[in-house]
């Protein structure tokens, strides 16, 4: 009569032969986590909450754990049921949208810049396309194929972003307009000028985060594109 142990062959085997993670649920719980950061950033730039952008760097923080667990999984895994390096750089890109989404609050905060319509307005296209990205993540398990539309709808996301990102600069850097305040200012105006042509520059770099992390999203619904079109 057989004991109720387990099969010690199994236990060599399983050894040898390690059971392969869930990559694609593991790289779908950091898309998720990169909605949760692009909803906080638009709640920031909407309000201007400091509370808000400190939740922002805690989701950041969290996706950091995230993705040195995913990595570390990866490096360890005998096989993956699809390409190593697309599921590294899947991983990679998710993390770089919580990166950017960080130095933006964090640039603010240290350069005494406030949200404006633009970065409420870029805000809302990030956090379309990681919602769409997550979208992606979901779908595919169950549905290869049908995650395609949601990697070109993160892709869409970071050409959105880019359309508002240029009319910033574009009012930004209207030098007739600023010249115009210049004129109709009372007393002495070369602070006020320094001050402004400072103010200009200041706000260029927080425009510019934002645009960075519209391209890593581009980059992610690419990498979610691969993983697609190699599956299917």
């Amino acid at each position: 009569m057989s004991g109720g142990g387990s099969n010690p062959l199994a236990k060599v085997v399983g050894r040898i032969f390690p059971k392969m993670p869930d990559f694609v649920t593991m790289i779908a719980e950091q898309s998720a986590l990169a909605v949760d950061a692009t909803s906080a950033l638009v709640a920031f730039m909407d309000s201007g909450d400091e509370a808000v952008a400190l939740r922002v760097r805690e989701l950041e923080h969290r996706g950091d754990e995230l993705k040195d667990r995913n990595v570390d999984q990866l490096n360890q895994a005998f096989s993956t049921p699809m390409d190593r390096e697309d599921l590294y750089r899947a991983m990679i890109s998710i993390d770089d949208i919580l990166n950017y989404c960080k130095t933006t609050v964090r640039e603010m905060e240290v350069l005494g810049v406030a949200p404006d319509a633009y970065t409420l307005e870029m805000a809302g296209h990030l956090k379309d396309g990681a919602e769409a990205l997550n979208q992606g993540y979901q779908t595919f398990a169950a549905a290869p194929a049908g995650a395609e539309g949601f990697a070109q709808a993160a892709k869409k996301a970071e050409r959105n972003t880019e359309k508002t990102y240029r009319r910033a600069l574009a009012e930004l850097f209207d030098v007739e307009q600023h010249i115009a305040a210049m004129e109709s200012a009372d007393g002495h105006t070369h602070p006020a000028a320094l001050k402004q042509v400072m103010d200009v520059f200041k706000k260029r770099e927080v425009y510019r985060h934002m645009s960075n992390a519209a391209d890593k999203l581009a980059g992610a619904g690419g990498c979610l594109h691969d993983i697609v079109v190699k599956t299917i």
